[in-house]
């Protein structure tokens, strides 16, 4: 998916009156990419201190993920967190505008980088590289800054709205060199065996197919298995890679280690995966996706955490 390829206009279908509210809202936010940084992070810890009070089945969401993740932590503190993570998505949703609207460079100078000589060395041994991020809050803007760096590839899943769906796809397909569907397998592994990087996550619950049941905070977590399959064929090291916001709204997007993946074990490698972001949202517990549902699919059809009492 090239940017050319999308065209500048939208599809016909989606200039329809019912799709005008949709591109207002999509107008009223561009333009608060022009706004100072400061005032941006302003709006959007505003925008996630609303959404804590009005979007109550999501706040649902993540105080359930807060009581099966850190029961360690008392009451009160799980409430603090949950609210913090709310503010936390809230900056992230400016940090993606930011990302898809604004210059690649534009918050470069905020961001120290870590570990790119690793992916400069695997590319100078014609080895491609599979990343390993998460869905941790800056993931878009994440991705802006990473293309300062290196040039890459990315997967991701398409948006339900197709306003919204249009726009991220064209935005994205900016930075990148492709962007694939996350079904791509083939894409994944052409652009690897060429020696390129591909961004990729495994952290979202995708339901039964395809996934093994591995622990990820002590809870045995629906855990998709084609890292290791994807890593094998296109013959690519395994890094993980990291992307937060500190409390100085500067930024550190982190290159690490290889993980030995794959190992032949396909239950050892998702094991692994997973502990590594559990390693990392132990040291920065708000700024993660907590708002969707991770652990929806369970090891006995018809449990579920989520289910109000």
């Amino acid at each position: 998916m090239s940017d050319s390829s999308q065209g500048r206009m939208p599809p016909k279908q989606l200039l329809h009156p019912r799709y005008w509210p949709n591109w207002i809202g999509v107008g009223l936010l561009v333009a608060t990419t022009y706004l100072p940084y400061t005032l941006q992070m302003a709006i959007g810890k505003t925008l996630g201190l609303i959404l804590h009070k009005v979007a109550r089945s999501r706040r649902h969401i993540a105080e359930v993920n807060m009581d099966l993740c850190f029961p360690e932590k008392s009451a009160a503190e799980r409430a603090a967190l949950v609210r913090q993570i709310f503010i936390d998505n809230g900056k992230g949703m400016m940090e993606t505008l930011i990302g898809w609207f604004r210059a690649p460079d534009h918050l470069a100078g905020r961001t120290r980088f870590h570990g790119f000589d690793k992916l400069r060395k695997a590319q100078e041994e014609g080895k491609g590289v599979l990343l390993l991020g998460a869905h941790y809050s800056m993931l878009d803007l994440a991705g802006a800054l990473f293309i300062t760096q290196l040039p890459a590839n990315i997967s991701y899943r398409p948006q339900d709205n197709p306003v919204m769906n249009w726009l991220m796809e064209r935005r994205r397909a900016r930075l990148y060199i492709d962007c694939f569907t996350r079904k791509d397998i083939r894409g994944f592994i052409r652009c690897l065996k060429k020696g390129q990087i591909l961004w990729y996550a495994q952290d979202q619950d995708f339901g039964r197919k395809n996934s093994i049941f591995v622990d990820f905070f002590g809870i045995p977590t629906a855990t998709i298995t084609a890292t290791s399959r994807i890593a094998k064929a296109g013959q690519a090291y395994v890094m993980p890679m990291t992307y937060f916001r500190a409390e100085d709204n500067t930024y550190d997007v982190t290159i690490h280690d290889p993980l030995p993946i794959p190992s032949g074990d396909e239950v050892a490698d998702a094991e692994l995966a997973n502990k590594f972001i559990e390693d990392q949202l132990r040291q920065h517990p708000s700024q993660y996706l907590w708002l969707h549902r991770r652990f929806k699919t369970r090891p006995v059809k018809g449990e579920s955490f989520y289910k109000k009492k």
